[in-house]
């Protein structure tokens, strides 16, 4: 008896987020056929084009078949035009509110320098070499989750905010992680200064001590850490740290590579992963077939791992490596492909691995 379909929640969103994504689920229909697996696509609206349709950031319909997912595929949401608006009506709020939907409480950016496109780092080329690093990011809470949260006439103010329950289980994800790595893990905080850094640092390191005592643990304040991304990123394997400083370190970290458009990620809990690009909505290039899609063809990488196709997964990122390494560029990478030759590119790439 044939296995079932692997039933894809797809959220295209903003911008250029649907051009991303159809080149994402071209890439991933081709690797499941390998596999002798189908998919059942089933694409949903969220962020701007939901509000511009009279439906909220997120509309019911879509969180409920989220949720029954095997996986959830995110294009980008954003568009200018929200900008402004109250908190309930800008297109983020979709994405936020889909991400505790979901519970995916640990964010996954991993980070590769690229010899091919060494040069389109500001990075000199022999502090790039070697650059294999992944970023814990916590998901559900600290300032962007936090209450009570107002602005009240002159004054504005938000809550960051932390349970041990919370920053252990996102810790658990990064030892996990080290585990099948180089055994190092370093957490980022700002103990120095934030009573809730303090209580993470206590939490990871009692973590460390009680289940993980072969991964070394390392902690660095959030400020080190951000110069060191620059300076020295070998040093890294695994980071893990909080929503507020993930979010930044993270596309830091993109420079390490190149360029934004090429990063993936993934959100996971104890349900549907949540897989996307790290990139934005690119409304000013939207519409114009030049986007980059290989970050949202990199998430479906991530994707196929949880839905237990490893080997596929690893042949969609040497496709994505040989692609890159054969010379195909889009236009953020100084060349002049297309979003759907580069989608072409890696489709016939899988086909030969």
């Amino acid at each position: 008896m044939s296995a079932k379909p692997i039933h894809i929640v797809s959220l295209p969103g903003d911008g250029i987020g649907p051009e991303v994504c159809r080149e994402a689920l071209r890439v991933l229909e081709r690797a499941c056929a390998h596999a002798g697996r189908t998919l059942d696509v089933v694409e949903l609206p969220i962020g701007g084009v939901a509000l511009d349709a009279g439906e909220e950031a997120l509309p019911e319909r879509t969180r409920l078949a989220a949720q029954q997912a095997d996986a959830v595929l995110l294009g980008a949401v954003g568009l200018p035009k929200y900008d402004g608006q109250p908190g309930n009506r800008r297109p983020e709020k979709g994405l936020l509110d889909l991400r505790k939907a979901l519970g995916v409480y640990a964010n996954l950016r991993p980070v590769r320098a690229i010899p091919a496109l060494s040069s389109l780092s500001p990075l000199k080329p022999e502090v790039l070499a070697g650059v294999d690093l992944i970023v814990v990011r916590e998901l559900l809470s600290d300032v962007y989750f936090g209450e009570p949260r107002a602005i009240e006439g002159e004054r504005a103010y938000n809550t960051m905010s932390y349970t041990r329950q919370e920053v252990r289980r996102v810790a658990k994800i990064a030892f996990e992680l080290a585990r099948r790595r180089k055994k190092h893990v370093y957490s980022i905080d700002k103990a120095n200064v934030l009573e809730v850094s303090q209580l993470w640092r206590q939490t990871v390191s009692e973590l460390q001590r009680e289940q993980y005592p072969d991964i070394k643990l390392e902690h660095q304040y959030v400020d080190s850490a951000a110069m060191d991304l620059v300076r020295s990123p070998k040093k890294f394997d695994v980071v893990v740290t909080g929503n507020l400083f993930g979010d930044i370190l993270t596309d830091e970290a993109a420079v390490l590579a190149g360029s934004i458009g090429l990063l993936p990620s993934a959100s996971l809990g104890d349900g549907p992963g949540l897989f996307e690009p790290i990139h934005g909505s690119a409304p000013d290039i939207a519409g114009k077939n030049i986007a980059n899609p290989l970050g949202a063809i990199g998430s479906v990488a991530s994707l196929l791992d949880t839905v237990g196709l490893p080997e596929q997964a690893r042949a969609v990122e040497r496709a994505i490596d040989s692609v890159l390494a054969a010379g195909h560029r889009t236009r953020d990478l100084g060349g002049e492909v297309s979003t759907d030759q580069m989608g072409s590119y890696v489709c016939k790439a899988l086909e030969s691995s």
